[in-house]
Parts: structure tokens; sequence; C-alpha cells
């Protein structure tokens, strides 16, 4: 089994200070956060730029200040949004991944629709495979966003034709309305429909993120956590930081017995 990769999900897009006051929103507030995480075991930050007013941002100047801000301070490997969920109406969906010449590691990757959280979540093949095109690039690995079965098998065909290349990754995104349930049922049959020789990790929202990080460094996948899918730390309780949550994952797999990827190791294990 390989050591756990943590992914820290700093922010997101939907997410924002009425729930949690303490979600990063500038990218000084960002670049602090993953700093922290890193620091705490993360070895992956998936990030989300953000207005100052907390709004979704798809000005590549600020993502490029973020990314900059990073990787003046640590190695943790840099996984950008790509998701389009929240671009304004008529803007060209190539907005939503306008930073990859900053050459993130990985970026997100949808290649299917959901109704997520209630309202349409579009992602046609026309753009999903321009996106594609563009990672291939700028030599971004793309991080395919699974919210139900049929995401896995577009992926898999993206594959057969060259479009994904190298050790494919998958990220199960759990609990979502609109999506795939949080359970361990669902865990396992994504992970049996996968290529044989990819990377996965899961997520879950709200509630189902603790279980969910549990079942999955049970069964060898890694881990996402974070404030973007979860603000807080216990019933009742807000999460104090994303880092918190990041620490909570490394208690739990050291008491199983499982060891935490550095993010030279997570490389390696990604083939980055």
């Amino acid at each position: 089994m390989d050591k756990l990769i943590i992914t820290a999900a700093v922010n997101g897009g939907v997410t924002d200070r009425l729930k949690n006051p303490n979600l990063p929103y500038t990218p000084e507030e960002i670049a602090d956060s993953v700093f922290a995480c890193w620091n705490a075991g993360a070895a992956v930050a998936h990030i989300h730029a953000r207005n100052p007013d907390g709004t979704p941002c798809y000005e590549a100047s600020t993502y490029g200040e973020i990314v900059e801000r990073i990787r003046d301070r640590c190695d943790i490997i840099i996984n950008l949004s790509t998701s389009g969920l929240n671009l304004p109406r008529d803007t060209s969906p190539s907005q939503a991944w306008n930073h990859l010449p900053f050459r993130p590691e990985i970026a997100s990757f949808n290649c299917g629709s959901v109704n997520h959280g209630g309202r349409p979540f579009i992602n046609p093949p026309e753009t999903f495979r321009a996106l594609a095109a563009e990672m291939q690039a700028f030599g971004v690995k793309p991080e395919i966003e699974v919210y139900h079965e049929g995401v896995i098998q577009e992926a898999h065909l993206l594959i057969t034709e060259g479009l994904i290349q190298g050790r494919p990754l998958f990220a199960f995104a759990l609990g979502i309305r609109g999506g795939a349930s949080a359970s361990c049922k669902t865990l396992l049959h994504f992970a049996e429909s996968i290529p044989r020789d990819s990377v996965w990790s899961a997520l879950a929202i709200g509630r189902s993120q603790l279980p969910i990080n549990l079942h999955t460094l049970l069964l060898g996948g890694h881990v996402r956590t974070g404030l973007e899918d979860n603000v807080y730390y216990a019933r009742g309780e807000l999460a104090a930081s994303n880092e918190q949550l990041v620490a909570r994952v490394v208690t739990i797999a050291r008491i199983v017995g499982r060891d935490i990827a550095s993010p030279a190791e997570a490389r390696t294990i990604l083939r980055l």
C-alpha cells in the first residue's frame, strides 16, 4: 500500500465566511493556509481563487499570485481548480483554465455533467476535450473529478484516445446532491471501475467527510480534507483552520499504521 497522500482543499468556490469565518479568500490568506497545511502533513493543495469579497475569481493574475506565494514558501504540490461551475453567463469555458500557463503540477478535470448541489454543472465533450489538450500542452496532470460512474466511462475513452496520458489520477467526489452517495460501497465500486494502474483519492461533503476519509485510507486510496468540503471539526464545532482538519487525518493514519507521503514521495506515486 502506498503512503497516504493528503490533499488540503483550502477554500473551494462555493463556501463563504458566513458558514465559517476562517475560510481564506485573498492570495496571502490562501498561501498562509496552504503553508500551514504543508507543515501539518499535506502533500497537495487544491485551490480556487477568490475575490476580496469572497466571490469566485477567474483572473489569471490572481492565480499567478497565489502560485508564486506558495512556491516561495514550500514544495507542496499545487492543484488548481478548472471548474466552470461559477463562471458568469456568456463567458468562454476556457476562462476557467486561463491559469494553466503557471504550470500547476495538477489541475482538476471535469469530464462529465451533474446536478451539483441543485444546479446543473455542464461539462460537454467539446469543452473537456479542449481542456485535456491544454493540460497536455502545459504539462499539467488532470485530476479526474468523479461525481458518478458515467464520468469514469468518459475517462476510459479519453485515456484510450491518448487525451489523458501517464498514470491516471481520479478523485471520487461523494455526497454531493445530484451525485454518488458517500458510502464505502460507492468507494469500492468506483475503485474497481477505474484502470488498474490508477491512483485514486476521495472526498465527501459535510458530516460524511470524516467517515469517507477513514474508509479511504483503509482501502488504500488517498484523502482530501479541508474547508471546501466541510466547515466543521465536530458536530456543532466549526473547524478552526484547514490545517486542523489535515492534522486529524495524519493522526488517524498513524493510529492505523499508514505512513504519510511527503510532497516528494507523492510526486513519485503520481509520476509527476
